[in-house]
């Protein structure tokens, strides 16, 4: 008894240890991309499965991989942001891997662009990956998201086909703070109930500064602002 207990203890304990040194070289812990599973959408208007490519449009965030580090190693690998699957898909040895949801690896870094993508749980059904803005007590997130758009039969000699489209979304923001996340923020007063202590002095910003919710140079500016 006392030697399985032991035995359960040590394969406890490299357990725990490989998923503590996630290696993205180790085939075993990266989640591998299926030809057959991954890049697929259900089209129920053409009774089938289509792959990315007969779909018009980029269900990607930019073009191509980039290079990016990964929180949780000291690896890096082109990697690419997923907007309609919500997923970092990253390439090692010429084979793709999705990238592993959990803490240890919710920060991802390209070295390129210098674009940080972040995991957050913002309480909605867009909890997921953001791109990191502004970085502080108060900081500033942008969530990009995809929607797949089915395709549309024609109804008549009259009409034509409408293939299906990947249709990327007007971005949505959020202000995380103390007292938690702002989603979307629409107006000055919605600003001010959330930091009363600097009424005055954001009333003196939005005088000097006619900032623009739907600006992303603007809630950057306004959050910059708010860490001061």
């Amino acid at each position: 008894m006392k030697k399985i207990t032991t035995g359960i203890l040590f394969l406890l304990i490299i357990s725990v240890s490989a998923q503590a040194n996630f290696s993205l070289s180790n085939n075993g812990l990266g989640l591998p991309q299926d030809n057959a599973i991954f890049n697929k959408v259900n089209s129920p208007n053409g009774g089938r499965t289509l792959s990315y490519s007969d779909i018009q449009g980029n269900p990607y965030y930019g073009k191509g991989y980039s290079v990016a580090k990964f929180s949780g190693t000291d690896e890096t690998a082109p990697a690419r942001y997923n907007m309609y699957n919500d997923e970092v898909e990253f390439t090692k040895e010429d084979k793709s891997y999705i990238l592993p949801k959990n803490d240890t690896y919710s920060k991802i870094e390209f070295t390129n662009t210098k674009e940080v993508l972040v995991r957050l749980e913002t309480g909605d059904d867009l909890s997921g990956y953001f791109f990191e803005l502004v970085n502080g007590k108060n900081s500033l997130y942008k969530k990009t998201k995809t929607k797949f758009i089915d395709a549309v039969p024609a109804t008549n000699s009259y009409t034509s086909d409408r293939p299906a489209t990947f249709k990327t979304l007007e971005p949505v923001y959020y202000i995380n703070t103390d007292g938690g996340f702002i989603k979307g923020p629409k107006n000055q007063k919605e600003i001010l109930e959330r930091f009363p202590a600097k009424k005055d002095a954001l009333a003196n910003f939005f005088k000097q500064n006619k900032i623009k919710f739907d600006k992303e140079e603007d809630l950057k500016k306004l959050v910059t602002f708010l860490n001061q």
